[in-house]
Parts: C-alpha cells; sequence; structure tokens
C-alpha cells in the first residue's frame, strides 16, 4: 500500500517542478519580450538659431566666436519603427529593396518597394543605381556591415530619413518561410517559362490560381524575363507587384491562429537565415503584436513614385520627388513633421 503513495507523492513533486519551470520560463521570456529602442536622429542646432539656419561671419576680426552647438533629436511618432528590407542574389546584390514602417499605435503596416535601376546620389561613377548600393558598400574589406550601413545611406536619400533597423533576406529564407506558412495561393496570370543554365535558373509556371511551396513562390516572385515565343517579358514593376502579392499572402497566412501557434519555428528561421539588427526578445514583441493587426487590409504596399527613364543604357529610373513626399508623410514617415524637399537627396530628371 505504500508504493501508490511514494508514487503519488514523486509524481507530485514532478508536477511542482513542471510548474516552475514553466513559471521560470513565462518570467524569463516576459522580461526578453521587449519593443526595439529606436536610434534617435540628432540635429545640431546652435541657442541663437533656435533651429533655423545660421547666419554666415561677416569676416570681421571683432566677430564673435559662434555659440557652441547644442544637440537636439527629431520628434518622433510614439510606437513606430522603420525598416529596410532587402532580398540578397546569391548573397552579393539587392535586387529588392523596401522601406517598411508598423505603426504599433494605429496596428497598421506600410510597405514600399523601390525599383532597382533607381538613380540615387552616390559616389559611384560606373553603375549609381540602388541596386549596387550593397555590394559597393562590402568593398575595401566592409563586409557584410558596410554593406548594410550603404543600403541604409541611400534609401535615405530618396525618402528622407534614415531607417531604424535592417533585415536582409535570402532565397534560403524566403522558401523556407513560405513552407512554414503552408504555401500561398496567388493567381499566375500566364505561363512563366525561362531557363538560364547560367544561373541555374529554371521557371515553369502554369497559368491560374494555385498554391504555391516556397520554391515557386520564389520563382513566380523572380520571372521577369520570358522565353520569346512562349512566355511574356515583363517589366521590374510588374515583378514588385508579384513579389508584393505573395508578401501580401504570407502577412495573411501569418495572421492566422495557427500561424500564431507556430511563432517560435519562425523565430527560428529567421534566426538561421536572415540578418537583422533586431534582438530575439525585440523579435517576439513584434510576433505578439502580430495578434493586434486587423486582417491583410492593415498591411499597405506601394512602389515609390517614379517620374519616368534615361531611355537608353545605362537604363535609369528617375525618382519623382513631389509623388515621394505625398506618399512617404502618409505612410512611413516616422517624425512628427512632415518630410519635405530639404530631407532628401533626388536627382531631378
Amino acid at each position: 500500500m505504500k508504493k501508490p503513495k511514494k508514487f503519488l507523492k514523486i509524481l507530485a513533486i514532478i508536477f511542482a517542478v513542471l510548474i516552475l519551470l514553466v513559471a521560470a520560463g513565462w518570467i524569463y521570456l516576459s522580461r526578453a519580450i521587449r519593443p526595439p529602442v529606436v536610434p534617435q536622429i540628432p540635429i545640431t542646432t546652435t541657442p541663437a538659431d533656435n533651429g533655423h539656419t545660421p547666419q554666415p561671419s561677416t569676416g570681421d576680426d571683432d566677430d564673435e566666436p559662434p555659440p557652441p552647438a547644442v544637440q537636439q533629436f527629431e520628434e518622433r511618432r510614439p510606437d513606430f519603427f522603420t525598416f529596410v528590407i532587402f532580398g540578397l542574389t546569391e548573397g552579393l546584390n539587392a535586387n529588392t529593396i523596401m522601406v517598411a514602417a508598423y505603426d504599433a499605435a494605429a496596428r497598421e503596416a506600410f510597405l514600399i518597394s523601390i525599383p532597382r535601376d533607381t538613380l540615387v546620389v552616390n559616389d559611384r561613377i560606373n553603375n549609381r543605381k540602388i541596386v549596387a548600393s550593397y555590394p559597393s558598400g562590402r568593398m575595401g574589406g566592409r563586409g557584410h556591415e558596410g554593406g548594410v550601413e550603404r543600403v541604409k545611406d541611400e534609401v535615405a536619400t530618396l525618402v528622407g530619413f534614415r531607417p531604424d533597423f535592417y533585415i536582409s533576406v535570402d532565397y534560403a529564407a524566403f522558401v523556407r518561410m513560405v513552407d512554414a506558412v503552408g504555401g500561398v495561393e496567388i493567381y499566375v496570370p500566364f505561363r512563366m517559362y525561362y531557363s538560364d543554365p547560367c544561373q541555374d535558373l529554371y521557371i515553369d509556371l502554369q497559368p491560374g490560381l494555385q498554391l504555391l511551396n516556397g520554391h515557386d513562390a520564389l520563382l513566380f516572385s523572380r520571372y521577369r524575363t520570358g522565353t520569346q515565343g512562349v512566355s511574356p517579358t515583363i517589366s521590374d514593376y510588374q515583378r514588385i507587384v508579384h513579389q508584393q502579392q505573395v508578401l501580401s499572402a504570407v502577412f495573411d497566412r501569418l495572421l492566422t491562429p495557427a500561424s500564431l501557434l507556430r511563432i517560435p519555428e519562425f523565430i527560428r528561421i529567421f534566426n538561421d537565415y536572415v540578418n537583422s539588427d533586431l534582438a530575439s526578445g525585440e523579435l517576439l514583441w513584434f510576433a505578439n503584436q502580430a495578434r493586434n493587426i486587423g486582417g491583410i487590409d492593415a498591411l499597405s504596399t506601394y512602389t515609390l513614385p517614379m517620374a519616368g527613364n534615361s531611355g537608353a543604357s545605362p537604363w535609369y529610373e528617375f525618382a519623382d520627388e513631389a509623388g515621394i513626399l505625398e506618399l512617404v508623410n502618409r505612410s512611413v514617415n516616422p517624425f512628427v513633421r512632415d518630410i519635405t524637399s530639404q530631407d532628401v537627396r533626388i536627382i531631378l530628371r
């Protein structure tokens, strides 16, 4: 008769230990999950000018030295976070660049795709397109960090602010994430056929509404040039639309109850295949925020407005300053004030 009592006692001890472990894990996660701290954007002003442009010196010998500069910071919208997201081709070229923002107060997300051929202000001579920002930043032994910083800098010339955080995604991360959500339902508008042995790239997607796995969703997102006589060639803008369709479909899948239960798996994929300056606890905070987002309509996708192109090699796309300012100020602008033409460095056509 003593054995059952002993067994129950051991079972009670094990149960108590499990409760303690779960409680300890919950406390640890509660402390680890936190919103990211956004970097402050400095403004150098002087007490005399109150933020206005200082007057130039007259050159007289009796001029008094200017008052010491004081550091101020841009006033930001509360609980508003910005990102630059770029997809790497073979780890070298940022063929896909997007600026994103998450407004936690309004429970909305915004995504702006930047055409890869956009002409940007930089010190390059031969290739001044934004697609070349990452590889040029890696040069001189600066590596991945140098590439990230250059992407942020060149994006800032177009949108008027430097994104808070970065997320770089390679093909493996994209495929695994789509597979993790169970695939995405996409309407393929026509047969997409393209074969390029040099790139080891083979695309053959049939038209119609279908559930694409990660591999096929990647091919759908990459497709641009079709095999003559079989499939049409599309513009970079059409490819951006396809990429946004896939991202919206993934976003929609992520908001389902089944996907919310798989958040740890998504975090593992992120840690294993994605580079970012967001810590694990910050990623968990954003994952937890998914419960507050009101469906797919909470994600708004756009393409950076363009004002035309060069019409010849090297085929530059010219940014539309007025259109960009209007779009940025109603979507991804993290500041309380509007971004103006004084904040951007856009090469006008």
